[in-house]
């Protein structure tokens, strides 16, 4: 079974293979893995003097697909057959995969030090003196399981930012 595939104008300069998991998303059933409510995530920052935001760099892509699972993930070109061997946007348990990664990977920091929400992490220091402790920590985990960041989407230090589309100070 191969996916739906097609090509889309994100940005005028760049165009993209999109890939419709219709078929495979009614197929699969739904992974009720709970998500973080943001508003708590949010106030969680109340009362720190630092904070650093943080975006994986294409978040999905960073998980990879078991072996056995990556034909259910194929599409097919005028070059031949191709498959996906890393988890793709789009997939109906994708979010809840990654939200339930985090959370195993992050178990001790968080509420502690660090929030994270899918792809978007934040790591809070009541004591500006402690900020650069807890980013090792963090930076200690992301290099254990080799996570990237993309650092366009990231701010280090800070007294106040947006996280999850709020401002948080």
């Amino acid at each position: 079974m191969a996916v739906q595939c097609g090509i889309s104008t994100k940005t005028r300069r760049k165009m993209e293979n999109v890939h419709r998991f219709l078929d495979l998303n009614k197929a699969c059933p739904k992974d009720f893995y709970p998500l973080p409510r943001i508003d708590q995530l949010v106030d969680s920052t109340s009362g720190c003097e630092l904070l650093s935001m943080m975006d994986a760099s294409q978040g999905y892509h960073q998980i990879m697909l078991a072996p056995e699972d990556r034909k259910k993930v194929s599409f097919i070109t005028s070059e031949g057959t191709f498959c996906y061997v890393a988890m793709q946007f789009g997939l109906k348990n994708a979010g809840a995969t990654y939200q339930r990664l985090v959370d195993k990977i992050f178990r001790p920091q968080i509420g502690r030090n660090v929030e994270v929400y899918v792809n978007d992490m934040l790591v809070k220091s009541k004591k500006a003196e402690e900020h650069v402790k807890d980013l090792e920590e963090t930076f200690s985990v992301l290099r254990k399981y080799k996570l990237k960041l993309n650092p366009a989407k990231c701010a280090f230090g800070v007294q106040c930012g947006r996280f999850l589309g709020f401002m948080v100070t």
